[in-house]
């Protein structure tokens, strides 16, 4: 128990605490301590009710069966592993950016939850994360099942392919996804890339709750000019404004690189 206790201490503070709920929620459903109607997002409830709870709770609850439960760990894998690679790579010392992110893709995935009548939103937010990583990382190689080998740019696609196959819906990843673009395109392509007004920038108070470690750049309206961070175990550098982020890396067990 205290090697559990070590690698859980052992991630980063706000994927901890993410990954934390994102099992004792769904738990608490499966126990029947709270009906699990009451977790999920549902509009006129929200609207008319002022059910307010249930935007946090549908994002941190899923329905765990027999039928679900495979595609339930797998995502929540995919949580902690690249909200943790985030968080400690582009994000590292910046929380306050990191929870800007998760808040804004969080609220665009709810708005589009209301519109669309979705009762869960735990994988959207996941895919969101997943796929403002693979922005970072887009040359990275990473190897997926059977043998399959692509750079991560790809990486949010297939996982949306093969989410279908084990029984997820188009629409969760499709959202989170196009969340995630959203999210790098206001806050790095369009303003650098593009030369376009910043749109986005973390609020002031943020800092304040989360100063900035170890020389970090307060703010996210601009994005950096080399690689914000390089992944943990590559290796490479950056050459002439292009990614170089080394070797692949392997997703624990998953098969996954």
């Amino acid at each position: 128990m205290s090697d559990i206790g070590d690698w859980f201490r052992s991630i980063p503070f706000i994927t901890r605490s993410w990954f934390a709920a994102s099992l004792a929620v769904p738990l608490i459903g499966k126990l029947g301590l709270i009906n699990f109607r009451n977790l999920v997002l549902i509009p006129e409830l929200v609207l008319s009710r002022f059910q307010l709870w249930r935007p946090v709770t549908a994002t941190l609850f899923f329905p765990i069966s027999p039928n679900t439960g495979f595609l339930y760990l797998v995502n929540l894998y995919f949580l902690y592993h690249y909200s943790t690679r985030l968080e400690t790579g582009a994000f590292d010392g910046r929380p306050a950016d990191y929870i800007f992110m998760l808040f804004f893709n969080w609220i665009c995935i709810v708005i589009t939850g209301m519109l669309m009548d979705m009762r869960l939103l735990m994988i959207p937010l996941i895919m969101s994360v997943l796929y403002v990583w693979a922005q970072f990382n887009k040359d990275t190689v990473v190897s997926f099942w059977f043998g399959t080998r692509f750079k991560a740019h790809y990486l949010p696609w297939v996982i949306l392919i093969f989410n279908f196959i084990i029984g997820g819906s188009f629409v969760n990843e499709v959202t989170g996804n196009l969340v995630g673009h959203l999210y790098f395109f206001l806050m790095f392509k369009y303003p650098v890339d593009l030369g376009g007004r910043a749109f986005l920038s973390t609020p002031e108070f943020l800092y304040r709750f989360f100063p900035s470690r170890r020389g970090g750049v307060s703010g996210f309206g601009v994005a950096p000019s080399r690689p914000v961070a390089q992944e943990q175990g590559g290796g490479g550098g950056a050459a002439r404004g292009r990614h170089n982020w080394g070797q692949g890396f392997r997703l624990g067990g998953m098969g996954v690189e």
